[in-house]
């Protein structure tokens, strides 16, 4: 059976030229890069090349960025980074609808002793930047809020943000796992004190990540151990893996506009259709702000683990905006902010894209969903009542 993926969010496939360029050091060029010997020591200068590539296609120095396991270490690294560079501040600031590497850090340190501030979000999951200018205070140590979120693909206004926040003299944070590849993200640009991103985001294998670090900004490293990454990420480099995702930052500047072109269209025909086809079905989030790969749809009535299932018989792959795989019966916290009906934020999908996929997987899942949707409304109490 034929897999039709559209789960990018989640995770992406490793891109061809990702694993090429990986392949010779598994088996091959295996050594140690921290080693006298040249057979491991001679690395360093290809650790070195992709630490350049992935700082060109952020628009960093080479020396700002530091090479971690994944985006969850590298928003606990910048969080816990800052609060610890300012002892004496006790107020951090995120918004509701943060990823959990964030969410479950910030209330994890509300139980240390940390005043934390969740920003809300409106209907259409763009943040309340009034409330949000309005919580800042002499005592915040660190604001991290995200640049673009990984349900709904809601974009937020980081380079406004930023401007104010620096005004404030306050560290600021952005996780921008989702955005990167999607969008242009230029800290040249947007002047973020720190920034985290994950490899298998952008099609480099899962254990790979990296945290921008501006230079002048404060901070304690996180692990500990030996001079790795400057002193700041201590572990034996992962060079595989760091040397995939220095490729893939390079393939993503390439496609970013086949992201904003190709795969926005096709995210526009899935959508459009089901739409047109599926009564009682509805967009979450912003339609005219959002990543151009990323739809998110409730569906009235029904449950969205249900869809999914019936999905899978057909091999479409997808993610539901309902955290009930995880043991709740809750919606997710993203569409619990934003206000969503119980009946839809329990029967959400996220469709999410990449340049891999073709107009003939969308073709069919627009003829295999809309009988899945009304064969399970049949079957739902709620359905017509």
């Amino acid at each position: 059976m034929k897999i039709i993926y559209v789960d990018n969010n989640a995770t992406t496939q490793v891109a061809p030229e990702v694993l090429k360029e990986m392949l010779p050091y598994f088996t091959e060029s295996y050594g140690n890069p921290s080693s006298i010997h040249s057979f491991g020591g001679n690395l360093s200068y290809k650790l070195k090349e992709a630490r350049a590539k992935l700082a060109v296609f952020l628009g960093a120095a080479p020396e700002e960025i530091i090479f971690t396991s994944c985006g969850t270490e590298s928003d606990n690294t910048a969080i816990r980074a800052a609060i610890s560079s300012n002892p004496d501040k006790k107020h951090i600031i995120t918004s509701r609808v943060e990823h959990p590497a964030i969410k479950n850090l910030y209330e994890y340190l509300s139980k240390e002793g940390y005043r934390v501030t969740f920003v809300p979000v409106d209907a259409k999951g763009n943040l309340d930047l009034d409330f949000l200018y309005k919580s800042l205070s002499d005592d915040t140590a660190v604001v991290s809020i995200m640049w673009a979120n990984n349900e709904t693909g809601v974009i937020f206004p980081i380079e406004e943000i930023v401007a104010v926040i620096k005004e404030r003299g306050i560290v600021f944070h952005t996780d921008a796992v989702q955005a990167v590849g999607k969008i242009p993200v230029d800290v040249n640009k947007v002047n973020v004190d720190m920034l985290s991103i994950s490899g298998h985001k952008i099609h480099a294998p899962k254990g790979i990540g990296a945290l921008y670090l501006r230079r002048g900004t404060k901070f304690n490293p996180f692990l500990i151990g030996g001079h790795q990454e400057k002193g700041r990420r201590g572990g034996t480099e992962n060079v595989a893996s760091i040397i995939g995702l220095g490729r893939a930052g390079e393939l993503a500047a390439d496609n970013l506009g086949v992201e904003s072109n190709r795969v926005k269209l096709l995210r526009d025909k899935l959508e459009n259709e089901i739409l047109k086809s599926v009564p009682n079905s509805m967009v979450n989030g912003d339609i005219k702000n959002r990543l151009p790969n990323t739809t998110s749809i409730s569906f009235e009535f029904v449950e969205g683990e249900a869809i999914l299932l019936m999905m899978n018989e057909f091999g479409i792959c997808a993610s539901s905006g309902s955290a009930c795989t995880s043991g709740s019966l809750e919606p997710s916290h993203v569409l619990r902010a934003m206000g969503v009906p119980f009946t839809a934020a329990h029967g959400s999908i996220r469709f999410s894209l990449s340049v891999y996929n073709t107009e003939e997987e969308i073709d069919y899942i627009i003829e295999k969903l809309p009988p899945i949707i009304a064969r399970l409304r049949e079957l739902s109490p709620f359905w017509n009542k």
